[in-house]
């Protein structure tokens, strides 16, 4: 949702919602915005799954190789804005929780990923409102990906919303790597050792050499 000094998403969602109101899990107005947020992904979605069939189909080359989708939980949400120190109410939400709607799509080489980056940015209508590359600037634990914060229009019977959806980017190395990160090393009730994350951050080196070396060998 594009963010400036009266936001085109509080204009747009002025009559729609109570947005000053108190986050409540069950009440209408986040089963509202849960709906909003969802009707964004899947016309994101959609699109990818075009980018997806039409290179497999007119070029023979699988850009994509899987994607996949989320909402952040109420739960998830919520702990999120207190972390950010962030009045509970549905406009500090919508203004200041970037990744409610998530997308992510995993291809198989490095090089896909700023080509799919492009394509979803040269839809008609999205919005690029933040992007982060953590492929030529990992992040400390070693994670690389692109991130990208779009403001994707969700045509509604009476109007049309811009809705944040953040979309990482990631190749088939990258994504194992963060999958295992995940589940392994921040178990419950346990701090990561130093050593421990020097050797993931280690990996995560490996990893990103793997996928220099195949795309060399692809080309």
């Amino acid at each position: 949702m594009k963010i400036e000094e009266e936001s085109t998403d509080l204009i747009n969602l002025k009559n729609f919602l109570d947005y000053n109101g108190k986050i409540e899990e069950k009440d209408v107005t986040f089963q509202k915005l849960m709906f909003i947020y969802k009707m964004a992904i899947k016309e994101l979605d959609t699109k990818i799954e075009i980018f997806k069939e039409e290179f497999k189909t007119f070029y023979d080359y699988d850009l994509v190789d899987h994607v996949n989708t989320r909402i952040k939980s109420p739960k998830s949400i919520i702990q999120k804005m207190k972390k950010k120190e962030c009045k509970l109410t549905y406009r500090e939400m919508i203004e200041n929780i970037n990744d409610i709607a998530g997308i992510r799509v995993v291809c198989p080489l490095q090089k896909d990923i700023y080509s799919i980056k492009n394509l979803i940015q040269s839809i008609p209508g999205i919005e690029t409102l933040k992007e982060k590359d953590y492929i030529t600037q990992p992040k400390e634990s070693g994670y690389s990906a692109y991130h990208i914060i779009l403001g994707v229009p969700v045509m509604l019977s009476q109007q049309l919303i811009y809705v944040k959806v953040e979309v990482q980017i990631r190749t088939m190395a990258m994504d194992f790597w963060s999958s295992l990160e995940h589940k392994m090393k921040y178990k419950p009730n346990e701090e990561p050792s130093k050593k421990k994350a020097k050797e993931w951050v280690n990996c995560a080196k490996t990893i990103n050499k793997l996928d220099e070396k195949m795309m060399l060998l692809n080309e």
